[in-house]
């Protein structure tokens, strides 16, 4: 299944690669003051390294052990010219693991953008860029009729390993039982693509997961899947995402203040643009934004 994601995320990164190849983002100036306030360890290497969890389009789009497209790695590479410093990409399995790698120092920064919660908070901070929904992928038709969370009781629904939507799926799975209902089938996996196809073979009945993503997930899909559940709550509050970074860093401030100048000279809007996301724009970035997101 594992060879058969792959094959579908390299399939669509060199489908999306053309159609925007027109669209490539300016070059950005180093700011020195910027460079200078990077770490020490930083500087001397002249680069840093940014942990992922495997392709999130249309963010991030891996293409090899040290590759990738999409909004994200547009990011990536607009702060790492404004820093004055390579930024290296790597992936490991599951958001444990990226966060587990930052708080060993293994790696520096999570791009993203990842979920800021509370709790997460605890050991982390975000650096919020963007801001989310959480919607369900269904086959063309909805057969399962699953329009919101209400209606997953008793059905096969796909999650991301460990993330936010798993911890609500399996809260309203508990409510499901409480009521003399079916709990909800949860089916965690590690990628978007294995969820995806979970779906469209007919192995979940939806995947409960982040609009954007699915947006172009369904769009790839040639007829075959829909959306429901916009509009919904669906067992969350406002949800902002962003770049994760170590608890009370110096490199966290200066991620920042980098991001606030690529808001400000137009380069983030350039590259939600061109990646259809203006939708989940933000007016300005900011350090742990979240305040009770899951209810």
């Amino acid at each position: 299944m594992m060879k058969t994601a792959t094959a579908l995320v390299l399939a669509v990164s060199l489908a999306t690669g053309l159609a925007q190849a027109a669209d490539a983002i300016p070059v950005v100036k180093m700011d020195q003051a910027l460079h200078d306030r990077l770490p020490a360890s930083i500087k001397q290497a002249g680069k840093m390294i940014s942990v992922n969890n495997g392709s999130f389009p249309p963010y991030e789009i891996v293409e090899g052990p040290t590759s990738m497209s999409g909004a994200s790695a547009d990011l990536t590479e607009a702060l790492a010219q404004l820093l004055g410093v390579k930024i290296e990409h790597a992936t490991v399995s599951g958001l444990s693991g990226v966060l587990a790698g930052i708080k060993s120092g293994r790696y520096q920064l999570a791009i993203g953008p990842v979920g800021d919660y509370p709790d997460r908070q605890q050991q982390n901070d975000f650096i919020d860029y963007v801001q989310e929904f959480v919607v369900f992928a269904v086959q063309k038709g909805n057969p399962a009729k699953i329009n919101g969370l209400q209606d997953t009781c008793g059905k096969r629904i796909a999650v991301m390993a460990a993330g936010s939507a798993e911890q609500v799926i399996r809260k309203q799975s508990q409510a499901c039982t409480e009521a003399g209902k079916p709990g909800v089938t949860v089916q965690s996996f590690t990628d978007q693509p294995s969820s995806i196809l979970a779906v469209r073979s007919k192995r979940s009945d939806a995947f409960f997961s982040s609009q954007a993503p699915l947006v172009y997930f369904v769009g790839q899909a040639h007829g075959q899947l829909e959306l429901t559940g916009q509009g919904s709550k669906n067992g969350f509050g406002d949800i902002f995402q962003g770049t994760v970074v170590p608890k009370n860093s110096e490199l966290g401030k200066v991620v920042l203040d980098g991001y606030k100048m690529l808001f400000a000279n137009g380069t983030y809007a350039a590259i939600m643009k061109k990646w259809q996301l203006t939708g989940n724009m933000i007016k300005a970035p900011g350090i742990n934004l979240a305040q009770g997101t899951a209810k």
